[in-house]
């Protein structure tokens, strides 16, 4: 059975998630052009992280942080990849953005590598509804990043 649910990025048994989204984001991207957040910063205010568990085991992540009241943004996106092509990606995708309507945001904007890797990332988010966009605080330009927006 699958769930998405709210819950702590500090949980001691999403070690494995945090380790590959890790290991994913250093592997093509410079230092620089790196953005994603810890498991420490991702329980800050302002952020709602979210796991994906197939019969109680966790097979993906992902939040939003608020930038502004009406705008937040998707972070640390992450399916293991032993679980990809089921569809989980776009299920959670889609919770997060019904998280976020639901929240009030009447923006929800990303942050994704340019890189070749990042492709069937950026389709998902295609797919999805969003649209390529302008770097937006707090990020400035970057040819390897990818900025992507929709309206909710």
């Amino acid at each position: 059975m699958l769930t998405i649910l709210p819950e702590s990025p500090l949980h001691p048994d999403l070690g494995l998630l945090m380790e590959r989204h890790h290991q994913a984001m250093h592997a093509d991207s410079p230092p620089e052009s790196i953005h994603m957040l810890s498991a420490e910063r991702l329980a800050e205010p302002g952020i709602r992280f979210f796991v994906l568990r197939d019969d109680g085991r966790p097979v993906g992540m992902g939040a939003w942080k608020a930038l502004t009241p009406d705008h937040a943004e998707i972070k640390s996106m992450h399916i293991l990849t032993e679980e990809r092509g089921r569809g989980l990606a776009r299920q959670l995708m889609e919770y997060l953005v019904d998280q976020a309507r639901a929240a009030g945001f009447k923006r929800l904007s990303l942050e994704t590598g340019a890189q070749d890797s990042f492709a069937p990332a950026r389709a998902l988010y295609v797919r999805g509804g969003f649209i390529e966009c302008e770097a937006f605080p707090p990020y400035k330009p970057d040819p390897n990043s990818t900025f992507m927006t929709m309206a909710l």
